[in-house]
């Protein structure tokens, strides 16, 4: 009987490790918790005003201009492999990513939210202007590998071209 109680704790221990392990965020911090959309909003609309952007802003809070609707009738979707060309910066305008003039493949269902719900509403050679809220981006984790790295809660912009879309 002894045996079996202390087995019965052992493992109860060992659940309560595994899942509070499985309860923590992909940075391993378990406080980090995504802002709301809303939060973003007047960083996103004043970058937007001081580089001549006007946006319409989405029902998920993000914000875009489409420049050129692009060719077709074939919406990228998350199963697509989208090959674009694009220039990603932060909101004090400091780049942090960019394909240049050399396009770069994708499947869109693996990229940030902001982009997943972006892409989709140009065709291929269309041309489109993201602002996206931090929520929909990099979240609370934010991306320390890239250089310059983008902090935690960031908004951020993008200046995406569709090449093509299969």
């Amino acid at each position: 009987m002894k045996n079996i109680v202390l087995t019965a704790i052992v493992l109860g221990i060992l659940v309560y490790v595994i899942m509070a392990g499985c309860s923590k965020s992909s940075s391993g911090n378990s406080a980090c918790v995504d802002q709301p959309v809303t939060t973003d909003s007047s960083a996103l609309l004043s970058f937007a005003r001081i580089n001549g952007i006007a946006p319409v802003k989405d029902a998920t809070g993000l914000y875009y201009q489409v420049l050129s609707q692009g060719y077709g009738s074939v919406a990228p979707t998350a199963n697509s492999i989208v090959s674009v060309t694009y220039l990603g910066t932060r909101m004090d305008a400091v780049v942090f990513d960019s394909t240049g003039t050399t396009a770069r493949n994708f499947t869109l269902g693996n990229l940030i939210p902001g982009w997943q719900i972006g892409l989709p509403k140009i065709r291929a050679g269309g041309h489109i202007q993201l602002l996206v809220p931090s929520s929909l981006a990099y979240g609370c984790v934010g991306v320390t590998n890239s250089k310059p790295p983008i902090p935690p809660n960031s908004p951020i912009y993008f200046d995406i071209t569709l090449v093509s879309v299969q």
